[in-house]
């Protein structure tokens, strides 16, 4: 055994950037996993397996951008959207076969990285920032390719303009919380009575029962499940919550009537954001279908609108009037995802059913699935067409919701 490892260190030692709090900016580090790591990459020799996340976490938390609270990590998940979205769009409008290429495998590959992402049940800011900027980049081409072509007029563009604010303004209205089940004064109370130890069930006939083994637990899987919809304890908050509320693993909290997880937004939609999260997606839909017909318009003006996309004589010619196809062709794209979403929404709240309590109907077979499960009732909650969107459109918002700060947003 190395004892070196073990002595104070003197105070001529240098210390680990890991171990100083004064300098936050240092680049240099004494670590021995870091340096190992180094010296073969250096000499061109493998890693190991278990020192490549921690060097790579190492290298993450050293890419920092100063802003004004303080400095933040570099979120490598943003790159590709960024750099990559308009460097494929540009590409694809070189050619009809580029294009088609390019835009058959586009969806390929976010639906690849979406389940390889879902399966380590972590957050990514890919999807967000791939939202954002697809909206970002649309409106950009079509200021600058679209406008100066004279066939837009000034209210069309007002009303272009004024989708997209308010597109954003309901997304950030939607990013200020799900509604997080807060834990109660009893619960807090109840959790540290949990973790003393008891001194009466310590010792029983000169036998210590902490030795004895325990009885096998059961799954964290099999505890959510089994929780009914008249609410219970929650197996990893170890708060009691509401009925209909449930535990969501990226966000790590129980949120008030859960419906899903969106990556879109990169948070839980849930009681207090469900209406602001069908309005988002109303807004962005309504927005694209518009901006949509107003290119094609444009670019294949001899064209009835409704085959345009699939037949526009000439708008290969010239190299702006592709680009402008090719990104209506992908506005097309994500249009028709997110309007599968927006019905799949619409259909839950005609049966008052959320989509957590779809699946999980689905999984134990006690709901009737109709059109291959794309509707599904439970008739647990379901009081009719009407008084299922009254109450959905005049559901309160949890009275526990705490303002969320502006960095919180992403």
């Amino acid at each position: 055994m190395k004892w070196e490892k073990f002595k104070p260190p003197e105070p001529d030692d240098p210390m680990c950037c890991c171990e100083c709090d004064v300098d936050p900016h240092g680049c240099c580090c004494d670590c021995d996993d870091l340096d190992e790591a180094c010296s073969r990459w250096l000499k061109g020799e493998p890693q190991k397996p278990d020192c490549v996340l921690p060097v790579f976490g190492a290298v993450m938390d050293r890419l920092r951008v100063r802003l004004l609270p303080g400095d933040r990590r570099v979120e490598l998940s943003m790159v590709p959207a960024l750099v990559l979205l308009p460097l494929l769009l540009r590409l694809a409008a070189l050619h009809f076969l580029l294009g088609l290429v390019i835009l058959t495998a586009l969806p390929g590959l976010v639906l690849w990285y979406y389940y390889a992402t879902h399966r380590k049940k972590g957050r990514t800011l890919f999807f967000l920032s791939l939202a954002l900027f697809s909206l970002a980049y649309m409106y950009f081409l079509f200021v600058t390719e679209i406008l100066p072509r004279g066939d837009v007029s000034h209210l069309q563009l007002v009303t272009v303009t004024t989708g997209v604010v308010l597109t954003l303004i309901s997304l950030v209205r939607t990013k200020r919380g799900p509604g997080f089940v807060q834990p109660s004064l009893a619960d807090i109370h109840s959790t540290n009575q949990s973790q003393l130890p008891d001194k009466h069930s310590a010792s029983q006939n000169g036998v210590d029962q902490s030795m004895m083994p325990a009885s096998p637990a059961k799954p964290v899987e099999q505890q959510t499940q089994s929780l009914t919809a008249k609410g219970g304890t929650c197996p990893l908050c170890k708060v009691v919550r509401p009925p209909r509320a449930g535990h969501c693993r990226i966000c790590g909290g129980c949120v008030q009537r859960l419906d899903h997880h969106c990556i879109w937004i990169n948070s839980c939609v849930g009681k207090a954001n469900h209406r602001n999260f069908l309005l988002t997606l109303l807004l962005f839909l309504l927005t694209s279908l518009y901006g949509i017909s107003l290119v094609l318009r444009s670019v294949c003006p001899r064209q009835n609108l409704l085959t345009a996309l699939l037949y526009c004589p000439g708008v290969y010619n010239q190299y702006s009037s592709a680009l402008c196809f090719t990104c209506a062709w992908y506005s097309s794209i994500v249009t028709g995802g997110l309007l599968h979403l927006l019905l799949l929404q619409m259909i839950n709240i005609s049966y008052n059913l959320t989509e957590r309590e779809a699946q999980l109907a689905l999984r134990k077979k006690n709901g009737q699935s109709r059109v291959r499960g794309l509707v599904v009732d439970t008739g647990v909650y379901s009081r009719g067409f009407w008084q299922n969107w009254a109450e959905f459109l005049t559901m309160g918002e949890p009275a526990d919701r705490h303002p969320s700060a502006l960095t919180d947003l992403v």
